[in-house]
C-alpha cells in the first residue's frame, strides 16, 4: 500500500508540469524536486485521507503542497549550513549559486500555497490557516537551531522543542491535512496530528543519528555534518551528561566558535565520546520507545484495523532501523 500511495503521488507531480519554463527561476527547482527522497510527507497525506474514508484524489493538491513546501525549506537551509550535498547529489546553492537558490526557493513557497487552490471555501480555509501556522512554526524552529550553535547553554527540553518545530509540526500538518480532507473528526484530526509529532521527532533523532553513524550513499549527505557545524544534537546531550570531565572539556572546544582545528579530528573525536559514553545506543533506544508511543496512539484513532496496520507500516518502513 505503502508503494501504492507514493506511485500515486509521482505521478501526480509529473502530471502538474510545475517548472515548464526552462528559466533559471525554474531549473533549480526541477533539479531538486527530481533527486530522489523519501516522499514521506506526501505519503502521509495520501495516507491520513484514505484512512478516513477520503478520496486519494482529493488529497492530492495537498499533498503536493506539503512536498513543495518541504523542498523550499530544503534548498533555504542548505545555504544557512553551507551544504555541499542534498540526497547524494550537490546542492542547488553549488549547482547554480545562491541568489539562484534564494530565489527559486521562494518560488517554490508560492507554488506550495497555489496549490491549496485547488480546494474551496472552509475546506481552503482550514488547509490554508493549518500550513500558515506550520509555516510559521517551521521558521522558529529554524532560528532556534541557528541560535544553539552559538549557545553554550543549550538543555535537552530545548533540543525537543526545537525538532518540534524545525521538523514534527510539518510532518504532522502532512498527516493531518489528509483527515481534514477526508472529513476526519476534531478529535481525530487532533490525534492523527499527535501521531505525526511523534513520529517527527523520532525521525528527526534518527536523522542526527545517522548524520554520524549513517553511510553517506544511503543518507545522501556528508557525515559529520552536524559536528562540524557545532549543532548540540540528541547524540552530544546524551553525551555530555554521562561522559568523563575530560571528555566534556573536549565538547565544549569542539563545539566553540573559536575553535579552528582539523576537522577530521574533531570529528573523530567527538565519535569516540559518543561511542564511549553509550549515547549511541542511548540514541537508538529512544527512537525505540517513540515508535512504541506512536503506535500507542495510532490505537487510540478512530479508523479500521487495517488502516492502522497501514500506518504501523509507514512507521517500520520509514523511521524503524
Amino acid at each position: 500500500m505503502i508503494d501504492f500511495y507514493r506511485k500515486s503521488f509521482i505521478e501526480y507531480l509529473g502530471s502538474q508540469n510545475l517548472t515548464k519554463s526552462k528559466s533559471n527561476l525554474y531549473e533549480p527547482i526541477n533539479y531538486l524536486l527530481t533527486l530522489e527522497g523519501k516522499r514521506f510527507r506526501p505519503i502521509l497525506t495520501l495516507i491520513s485521507a484514505d484512512c478516513f474514508g477520503g478520496e486519494i484524489k482529493d488529497s492530492l493538491p495537498a499533498a503536493l503542497s506539503v512536498e513543495l513546501f518541504h523542498n523550499f525549506t530544503l534548498m533555504h537551509d542548505d545555504i544557512m549550513d553551507s551544504a555541499p550535498l542534498r540526497r547524494g547529489k550537490v546542492t542547488v546553492h553549488e549547482k547554480w549559486n545562491i541568489n539562484a537558490a534564494i530565489l527559486s526557493g521562494d518560488a517554490m513557497l508560492i507554488k506550495s500555497y497555489e496549490s491549496l487552490q485547488y480546494y474551496e471555501n472552509k475546506l481552503h480555509i482550514l488547509l490554508f490557516k493549518l500550513l500558515n501556522k506550520t509555516a510559521l512554526e517551521v521558521c522558529e524552529g529554524q532560528q532556534l537551531d541557528i541560535n544553539f550553535q552559538t549557545n553554550e547553554n543549550v538543555t535537552l527540553e530545548d533540543y525537543i522543542k526545537m525538532i518540534k518545530l524545525k521538523t514534527a509540526v510539518l510532518i504532522a500538518c502532512s498527516i493531518k491535512m489528509g483527515a481534514i480532507i477526508a472529513g476526519a473528526s476534531k478529535k481525530d484530526s487532533q490525534l492523527i496530528y499527535d501521531f505525526g509529532i511523534i513520529i517527527g521527532l523520532a525521525f528527526q533523532i534518527k536523522d542526527d543519528f545517522l548524520d554520524v553513524y549513517g553511510d553517506i550513499k544511503s543518507f545522501g549527505k556528508k557525515i559529520g555534518g552536524d559536528i562540524l557545524e557545532n549543532k548540540k544534537t540528541i547524540l552530544f546531550h546524551n553525551a555530555y551528561s554521562k561522559t568523563s570531565t575530560q571528555n566534556k572539556a573536549l565538547l565544549k572546544k569542539y563545539f566553540s566558535d573559536s575553535y579552528d582545528g582539523n576537522n577530521n579530528n574533531k570529528i573523530n573525536d567527538v565519535k569516540r565520546i559518543y561511542d564511549d559514553s553509550g549515547a549511541k545506543l542511548e540514541t537508538k533506544v529512544l527512537i525505540k520507545e517513540y515508535l512504541e508511543q506512536a503506535k500507542k496512539k495510532i490505537n487510540e484513532i478512530s479508523i479500521l484495523k487495517g488502516k492502522k496496520k497501514i500506518l504501523i507500516d509507514f512507521v517500520d518502513n520509514y523511521i524503524s532501523f
